[in-house]
This record gives C-alpha cells, structure tokens and sequence, in this order.
C-alpha cells in the first residue's frame, strides 16, 4: 500500500492535541509532526513507569499508535543471538576465542582466524551483506522473497573483508547470520525456537518471537512500519509490515513491544540470563565511534549521554528504527519505536530532512534523561541516543 502526504498533512495525525504535554508527550508529537507516522516511548525511572505515543500506527485504517504495539525490533535481536551464544559458552559448548571453523567447518572463509568473539563484537571483517548496493533495491523490488542464510552469505563472502580479522571494528550483520547458523548446527533447534524455549519463555515475554520469515500477526495490536521517500518537502510512506523479514533473520528480524524489550535488557544487565562470568566478558567494549560516545560489547554498546552512561541496543529495518536502552545495573529502562525507515531522499539539504532528525534527536535524549531522573533542555538532539532514524 502506497499512501503520500505532504508534511503538513502528516503533522495533521497529530490528532489528540487535549493529552497532558510532558516532556515526553510533547516531543513524541514533535516526532509526528516533523513526518514519522507514528511514535512510542516507555520510560521506567526506576520508581515508575511513563509512556507516551504520538500518530498512527496503521495509515490505511487510520488506527492510532498504542504503547502496548508489535513493532519490529531489527537489529535489537543481537542482543538476543548474543545471549543464546553466550549461555552455550556458559556449558562450555562454546569457546568465545575459538575459531568459527571448529563450528561451521568450511562455511566461512578464513574461518580460522575468525573467532566467536570478533563475529559478536563486529571485529571480524567480514563484509557487511546489507551494504551490497543491490541489496535493498532488491527487496524493494521484490519485497516477498524468502531470502535464506546461504544466499546472503554467499552475497556477503562475494567481497573482501573491511580488514584482517581482529584489525578493525565495522558493523556487520553478516557475523550475525553466522553465528545464527552456527547455533543451529549446535543445538539441532532454529533460532526462532531458541529465543523461545531460552529467552522468551523464561522471562514471560508474551509479544516477542523471530519473524520467519512474516510478521504473524499485523492486525490491531501491530504497528505498521513505512518505508519513507522525501522530495521537496513531500513524504511519500510505502507499507512494509506484510514484507519478508527473512534478510534480517537472525541478524534482525525480532518482533517485540516496548515492555518485553525492557524487561529483556533489564534482565541482561541484572544478571538474570547469564552468569557473571558471560556478563562481563558481554561488557568488554571496543570503540565504535572517534569520539568514544559509543563503544560495542558482545551484540551489546554503551553509550554516554549528558545524563549518563546506559547499555543497549537498536536497531532498523524497512519500516521500522527502534532503541531500548538501560541503566548499568538494570533497573531503569527506556524503550521506544518510530514507525518509518528512510529509504531515499531526494535533496540531503531539504529542510523536511533536517527537522524530522532533529524532532526525533530531541525525542530520543529527553526519553534517556527521563530514564536517569534528569530533564534535557530543548533542542539537545545532537546528543541524542542511538540510531538517526533519517541517517
């Protein structure tokens, strides 16, 4: 389902104006207003729990966006293949710096010198599947193929790696799709079935399982996820949500709510799904950016913010950019979903551009403050937590 508005017109689906304007209100209707369809936030200070939500999460019924939605988690579900590999090396059926090749003999080239840790950590070099230029075109194109693991790792091993491994750091999802077969060459059982019987079931989250391939269920309850076109300050939104998740697979095809995935996180960093052990070793962190902002463990980064230091993970597919972040010792959360992804833009100078980021930038860093018991002044963006949905 195609559906086009101009910017205006977006802001219009702000209906609901009469809602208490917090801090958090206000700057999830900023979000809708600037062009998302529609936005959640869930915030646990530690002595309670705050939500706000803003625009649609279906445009064709025109149902409004619900805290409590299905959305897609993308790449948050590493955090959940890296704890399924790290309880595996917690019954010693895995060792963190053996090589990939003593578990997938002649699956991945120089698996030798690649080991499990740098797969989990992004130091592998190997290339990153989703940056092969046809890729997403692709998908577009044809947005209902099964895409399975071989092929995406052929399309992956078809170029060299960024640097020798253990030389570098680049995020990769191709380690991803890796380490999801390598647990299932292990444990004879799928990754969707693990994340259920190891994660899902234990901590009781009702509302999160690996998409394979289709999300089960995109009816009331669902956010629809949009895949954004901007031109001349016109935003053109493209339904994804009945499309296959099967190119994020075990790299990113989670589907989750706001309160699973932070009860999730929060479990990890309390040390409820692993021993401690397995917990430090997961907290071993590399940089990932020149400033030291950002620096990644095992499927897990830290980040600093003006309000402090939290751990966790986000992620993006076509329709989706979501980010669940937790306090150190796990006992405050935040967790929130924008229901678009940017897939063009005609102008990187249009103004439509530059007001959706920063909308979403301030969203997100009131919504981290919020979670440590802080305020954020306005316009603060540029310190915003995880991922630019428009980047």
């Amino acid at each position: 389902m195609l559906v086009t508005t101009t910017l205006a017109g977006a802001a219009a689906q702000a209906a609901g104006t009469d809602r208490p304007r917090n801090d958090l209100q206000r700057t999830a209707d900023a979000v809708v207003e600037a062009g998302a369809v529609g936005y959640l936030v869930r915030v646990n200070d530690g002595q309670q729990v705050r939500t706000a939500t803003a625009g649609l999460a279906d445009l064709n019924t025109q149902r409004r966006m619900r805290n409590k939605d299905q959305y897609e988690a993308g790449s948050q579900t590493k955090t959940f293949v890296s704890v399924l590999t790290l309880q595996l090396v917690a019954q010693d059926k895995v060792k963190l710096d053996a090589p990939v090749e003593q578990y997938l003999p002649g699956v991945v080239p120089n698996g030798r010198n690649i080991t499990v840790r740098m797969l989990l950590q992004h130091t592998s070099g190997l290339f990153n599947y989703t940056e092969h230029e046809n890729f997403f075109p692709g998908i577009v194109t044809e947005p209902s193929r099964v895409i399975a693991p071989p092929e995406i790792l052929k399309i992956a091993f078809g170029h060299e790696p960024y640097f020798e491994p253990g030389q570098g750091w680049h995020y990769s999802s191709t380690n991803y799709v890796v380490l999801g077969e390598m647990l299932h060459e292990l444990t004879g059982r799928s990754v969707k079935d693990l994340i259920q019987q190891r994660i899902a079931k234990p901590l009781k989250l009702r509302d999160t399982y690996l998409a394979d391939p289709f999300a089960e269920d995109t009816g009331p309850g669902f956010a629809h996820g949009y895949a954004l076109e901007i031109a001349d300050g016109e935003f053109t939104y493209t339904d994804t949500s009945d499309w296959s998740l099967s190119w994020g697979g075990a790299a990113g095809a989670v589907i989750s709510t706001s309160r699973d995935l932070s009860a999730f996180y929060a479990a990890l960093l309390s040390g409820k799904l692993l021993p401690a052990a397995q917990l430090t070793e997961m907290k071993k962190t590399v940089p990932m950016d020149e400033q030291g902002l950002y620096r990644y463990g095992l499927g897990l980064f830290s980040q600093k913010t003006s309000c402090g230091t939290a751990w966790g993970h986000d992620g993006g597919t076509l329709g989706h950019n979501s980010i669940t972040l937790v306090s150190p010792d796990g006992q405050r959360t935040v967790s929130s979903d924008v229901n678009i992804s940017l897939i063009t833009v005609a102008d990187k100078n249009d103004p439509a551009l530059e007001a959706s980021a920063q909308a979403y930038g301030e969203a997100q860093i009131t919504a981290v403050c919020a979670m440590f018991g802080k305020k954020v002044s306005s316009g603060s963006y540029a310190d915003a937590a995880g991922l630019n949905v428009l980047r």
